[in-house]
C-alpha cells in the first residue's frame, strides 16, 4: 500500500499554445517561461522556438481547466493577458497531417498559417471566413482550427490587416504551418509514427 501511494500518477504530454508572448512588446524569455509552468507543477517542460510554445507533462487529461489555471498563473505573474490553447500529441499530429489546401495550393502560397481556437468554429463565423477568399487568400476551417493560405507577403493580404479574431469572433493563437510540422515530428514522434 505504502509503495502504491509512492508512484507518482501517469501523466500525459501536452502543447500550451501562448498568446502574446513576445509579440506587442511583451517579452518573456523561454527560461522565464519554463519557470511559470514548472512553477504551476508541470513536468519535463520544454519551450520550442521564442513563440509561446510550451511542451509540458502532466497527470490532468482537462485541457479547459489547464487553459484556465495556466492563464490565471500568467495573468497574474506577467500583468497582462496570455490566452492558452492546449492539445494532445496526437491532436497536434493530427493537426500536423491535416491537408486543407491540395498540393498545387500549398506550392503556390507564401504562408501558410494556422489558427488555434478553444471551441469549434460556428458556422456563422465560418462563412464570414469564407467570404474572405481572394486571389491572394484561401481559408478552410476543421474543428477548432482555422487554415489560412497566403499566395502573396502576409503583409499585403487584406486579410492582414483584419485578422481571424474579428472574423471569427473568439481569441486566438496563430503559427506558421511549419512550426507545428516541427513540433509535431520532435515532440509527438512516435504517435506519428516515427
Amino acid at each position: 500500500m505504502a509503495e502504491a501511494r509512492g508512484r507518482s500518477a501517469p501523466t500525459i504530454r501536452l502543447v500550451a499554445f501562448l498568446r502574446a508572448i513576445n509579440v506587442g512588446g511583451h517579452n518573456v524569455t523561454m527560461e522565464e517561461l519554463r519557470a511559470h509552468f514548472k512553477a504551476l507543477g508541470f513536468k519535463r517542460v520544454e519551450t520550442f522556438i521564442a513563440s509561446g510554445n510550451v511542451i509540458f507533462e502532466t497527470p490532468s487529461a482537462d485541457a479547459t481547466a489547464l487553459e484556465r489555471k495556466i492563464e490565471g498563473h500568467l495573468r497574474k505573474s506577467l500583468g497582462y493577458e496570455v490566452r492558452t490553447f492546449i492539445r494532445t500529441e496526437s491532436e497536434l499530429v493530427a493537426i500536423a497531417r491535416y491537408r486543407p489546401f491540395d498540393e498545387a495550393q500549398l506550392r503556390s502560397a507564401r504562408a501558410f498559417n494556422v489558427a488555434f481556437l478553444a471551441e469549434p468554429v460556428k458556422v456563422a463565423a465560418k462563412k464570414s471566413l469564407m467570404t474572405l477568399k481572394t486571389e491572394i487568400d484561401d481559408f478552410h476551417v476543421h474543428g477548432r482550427e482555422a487554415y489560412w493560405l497566403c499566395r502573396k507577403k502576409q503583409s499585403e493580404s487584406m486579410f492582414f490587416k483584419v485578422g481571424f479574431e474579428r472574423i471569427l469572433g473568439a481569441r486566438v493563437t496563430v503559427r506558421g504551418m511549419n512550426t507545428v510540422v516541427r513540433l509535431a515530428a520532435r515532440y509527438a514522434g512516435s504517435a506519428a509514427g516515427g
